[in-house]
């Protein structure tokens, strides 16, 4: 399903799904925040379960910031998120979250069956936008690694020796994703381990009763040591991967905490609190390389833009 590009005004036209479902609905927003009061309509979430939180469908990124969301293409793909959710990958988003419209135009029209048509057509969306790179899927980025220099490099119209460092460009990202997704990985057999000898978590689900009064021995046990919402810790106490459920401005909140308090608050011991401090400490880096990656890449394609676009001279008349 996809959103008519004849959407008027500053409308951005996206595609919206809840978390484990197939079916994608379309809607158009001129903010983050109106694409997050319309998910909560049309995907029908109900109000005890906001806030909810906007991932991109590829691979679980965040979208907290304006001017990301901003940046993304037309058509690209978010799942909702409610407060009690964790972002899980679905091969039914497969390939880049979005496809260029480039893709769909008569016979240039993407051949599943030909890898050769594959990465041309993958080619085409660098070409006309490198800040691209970071909504491919790992499965295209390796397409565009894999491909012979020369043969990219004509495709792209570029030297080989600018096409080889796109490439070297292209590792990079594919490496940091494999990074983090080690470091998750890492992270929740961590406390998986823990939770098996009983020292988190004894109990999945506490009676509302019982965390209301934790929370206010939080707040007499630790007053002037704890600034975090009952929120963010709610979130952090309940969720194996809190740090992918919460935004970058929370992320940084958590990472600032003494882990002494931060035990305290959540009943764990310092080792598990600094453990959860290290993975949202990784989680905030990568979301900021992927912000400046963006914004470099963007200047990339706006000086060469500039470049191509530079008018000529006209002749004096003799």
């Amino acid at each position: 399903m996809e959103v008519s590009e004849e959407t008027t005004g500053a409308l951005k036209p996206c595609l919206l799904r809840r978390n484990r479902n197939r079916e994608h609905h379309g809607v158009a927003a001129a903010s983050l925040e109106e694409l997050k009061s319309k998910a909560c309509d049309i995907l029908a979430i109900d109000k005890s379960l906001e806030p909810i939180t906007l991932v991109l469908a590829e691979d679980g990124t965040i979208v907290d910031d304006e001017d990301y969301f901003l940046c993304l293409p037309d058509n690209t793909k978010f799942v909702a998120l409610t407060c009690n959710e964790t972002w899980k990958y679905s091969n039914t988003d497969g390939g880049t979250a979005w496809v260029s419209q480039e893709s769909f135009d008569g016979k240039d029209e993407l051949d599943s069956s030909s890898e050769r048509c594959r990465w041309k057509n993958l080619a085409r969306q660098l070409k006309g936008d490198l800040s691209s790179i970071i909504l491919l899927a790992e499965e295209d980025l390796q397409v565009l690694i894999d491909v012979p220099c020369s043969d990219l490099a004509q495709e792209l119209s570029q030297s080989p020796l600018r096409t080889q460092d796109l490439q070297n460009t292209l590792q990079q990202v594919l490496d940091h994703r494999e990074e983090a997704r080690q470091s998750r990985q890492l992270l929740q057999l961590y406390l998986q381990a823990l939770e098996k000898e009983g020292s988190i978590l004894s109990k999945q689900a506490e009676p509302e009763a019982a965390l209301d009064k934790g929370m206010d021995e939080m707040d007499t046990g630790v007053a002037g040591y704890i600034t975090l919402s009952s929120h963010v810790l709610m979130v952090l106490k309940e969720k194996s991967s809190p740090e992918l459920s919460l935004s970058s401005q929370d992320l940084e909140l958590v990472t600032k905490e003494h882990p002494e308090a931060l035990a305290r608050a959540l009943s764990w011991d310092p080792e598990t609190a600094e453990a959860v401090q290290r993975a949202c400490q990784q989680q905030l880096t990568l979301r900021l390389q992927q912000v400046q990656s963006l914004n470099a890449l963007h200047s990339i394609s706006a000086r060469k833009n500039s470049l191509t676009e530079e008018p000529v001279s006209p002749k004096r008349a003799k």
